[in-house]
């Protein structure tokens, strides 16, 4: 007779392997049933909404590549793999704002000065500074350096797009590499399942919201900036991330439901992130970051991190602050 096994009770190793099997099954089987619908479908067509979906499945598949990259590679190969996300971000991010060449100083300090110092102080566990180092100290001297330029034409616009590009593409992903460095008692070493928690809540709360979009009669909050966007659809979609996080609590070191309730709050928080990145592309006059959509839903870096931009610095601290958890 089978029975059951409580999978806290695996080894890392094999909840590895077990986890493995569900995701790549799981993920095998939504990428046969989308390739049989466009076979169904044909080749002429181009429903927006089948897009969208095919582009949420390449997420989930940038998802599970994520989690593993971090496992095999380590806090520190994690660290610098986010780095590098971080700087494409930030690139896809900057080509589309409005600059001068008196911002190319701004830009420099960005990219290889704030960028490489946020993750260093990531990789040194120093939460304290790494919290505050953006929004306190890069945010007064980016204008600073802005204003030495000598140039006053535009001079808030650049500044802030600048200073919202450097908070969304640096601050709030770096904080999902710090996930990795978190010190639970009695689940050291595990940290790399806290990323894959989160990106998994934070793409299905999407996915779910999507679809709910669909099924329930849409009154739209903003319809200029995305007019499937409604509070029910959000909440639907939150609340299916956060049941699907408390089935995956075995994975991390809450119960299930302080699971339920951390996945809540990382699907909402992403969801949201990303209702407010469309209205900054409403804003650029573009439908998708890099300004490369296709048919095949190739779009953007951007486009595809960054609810985690938004999720994984709001997770992180409420996990923090909730365990009480020291640097």
């Amino acid at each position: 007779m089978m029975t059951l096994v409580d999978p806290r009770r695996l080894g890392v190793d094999q909840q590895v392997g077990l986890l493995f099997v569900i995701l790549l099954g799981a993920l095998l089987l939504a990428s046969a049933v989308a390739t049989l619908r466009s076979l169904q479908r044909g080749t002429d067509s181009a429903d927006p909404g089948h897009v969208r979906m095919l582009r949420e499945l390449r997420a989930l598949w940038v998802g599970a590549l994520v989690f593993w990259l971090a496992w095999v590679s380590g806090p520190v190969g994690a660290t610098l793999a986010f780095g590098i996300l971080s700087f494409l971000a930030l690139r896809e991010f900057i080509t589309l704002a409005h600059t001068r060449r008196s911002d190319h100083r701004s830009l420099v300090l960005a990219f290889f000065v704030v960028l490489p110092l946020q993750y260093l102080l990531v990789g040194s566990r120093s939460f304290d500074l790494f919290t505050v180092f953006i929004p306190v100290y890069v945010f007064l001297a980016i204008p600073v350096l802005s204003a030495l330029a000598g140039d006053p034409e535009r001079f808030l616009e650049r500044n802030a797009k600048i200073q919202w590009g450097i908070m969304v593409c640096v601050f709030g992903l770096s904080h999902a590499p710090a996930l990795l460095l978190l010190e639970f008692p009695r689940h050291e070493g595990r940290g790399a399942f806290l990323v894959f928690f989160l990106v998994v809540v934070a793409t299905a709360a999407q996915i779910g919201q999507e679809l709910m979009s669909r099924w329930l009669r849409r009154r739209p909050v903003a319809r200029h900036i995305d007019r499937s966007f409604s509070y029910r659809a959000w909440l639907a979609g939150a609340l299916g991330a956060a049941l699907l996080g408390a089935l995956l609590f075995w994975i991390t070191p809450f119960k299930a439901p302080q699971a339920l309730a951390m996945a809540f709050i990382a699907a909402g928080a992403g969801t949201l992130g990303e209702f407010v990145m469309k209205a900054l592309k409403k804003d650029a006059g573009v439908s998708y970051w890099g300004n490369q959509a296709s048919i095949t839903g190739a779009v953007g870096l951007l486009d595809r991190v960054a609810p985690l931009c938004f999720a994984a610095p709001v997770f992180f601290h409420s996990v923090r602050w909730y365990f009480q958890l020291k640097a």
